[in-house]
């Protein structure tokens, strides 16, 4: 095949693949303005010091070492969400702190529980929000 019939082969399949990309989420109705871009508000909670966020985290051998277990034990639970495995977590001085989103009470419990085997009832911080769907 000569170089310029290629570059024509490679070209067309781009713009096949371009064109495509936008009609398919049209003809199956997707609409971006259902589904919010961001979260802007919780992100102004956070520049305002309000609650700890994930830079606030500890460097201390102790405290990474607390994130570090709380983190393996939530990979490691079958019955957790998604959500619920990339939760925020953050120690410091001993005291961990859980912000994010869990898809029920039970499960906000069930986190809360795995984290106190680890740290203590007295050291954890539940900021967890059970989202609605």
């Amino acid at each position: 095949m000569k170089p310029s019939k290629y570059k024509k082969i490679v070209k067309g399949v781009g713009t096949l693949f371009l064109v495509g990309g936008l009609v398919i989420p049209a003809a199956y109705g997707y609409n971006s303005s259902k589904y919010p871009a961001d979260n802007s508000g919780k992100n102004v909670r956070d520049r305002q010091d309000l609650t700890l966020t994930p830079e606030d985290q500890s460097g201390s051998h102790e405290d990474l070492k607390i994130t570090q277990q709380i983190r393996k034990s939530l990979h490691e639970e079958k019955t957790l969400s998604i959500n619920a495995k990339n939760i925020k977590i953050m120690t410091v001085n001993g005291k961990t702190t859980f912000r994010g989103p869990v898809s029920s009470e039970k499960e906000k419990t069930r986190v809360c529980e795995m984290a106190k085997h680890v740290v203590g009832s007295e050291n954890v911080i539940d900021q967890l929000e059970v989202i609605t769907q």
